[in-house]
């Protein structure tokens, strides 16, 4: 188990099969509460080729009750745009977290890919979100 950096906030725990995962990143993570909410923050991650960055940091979530609750959406600092211009839907709110403004994508499971209690958690909550970012430059 790697210390985290001094400066990266646990101010609530993961369940450890989160942090064990969070671990095997190599990106700096922190858990922090803003209000009555508590957020992960992933520093750097990669976004992928056609967006204005090539990393952000990425906001998720974690609602109470989880890991049995889901977790949905996704946020972003900075906002990303596609470098085609093309608008992203459902990206128009924010959310300041830690005195930065985040872009919310309201995406959701579907009944098809509903959240199961005991099999999902952070890991696939993020393969879903790599999804979202693939499939913006397929349906546009």
């Amino acid at each position: 188990m790697t210390k985290p950096r001094a400066d990266m906030r646990r101010q609530f725990e993961l369940p450890s099969f989160d942090t064990q995962y969070l671990e095997t990143t190599g990106l700096e993570w922190e858990t922090i509460v803003e209000g009555a909410g508590r957020w992960l923050l992933l520093h750097d991650r990669p976004v992928p080729n056609g967006y204005n960055v090539e990393r952000a940091i990425v906001a998720l979530q974690i609602p109470p009750g989880y890991p049995d609750a889901q977790i949905d959406m996704v946020y972003f600092f900075p906002a990303l745009a596609r470098k085609d211009n093309q608008a992203i839907g459902a990206t128009q709110s924010a959310q300041v977290l830690d005195g930065k403004s985040f872009q919310r994508w309201s995406r959701h499971r579907t009944p098809a890919s509903p959240w199961r209690a005991g099999e999902d958690d952070i890991s696939s909550h993020l393969v879903l979100v790599d999804d979202w970012l693939e499939r913006e430059f397929k349906i546009r």
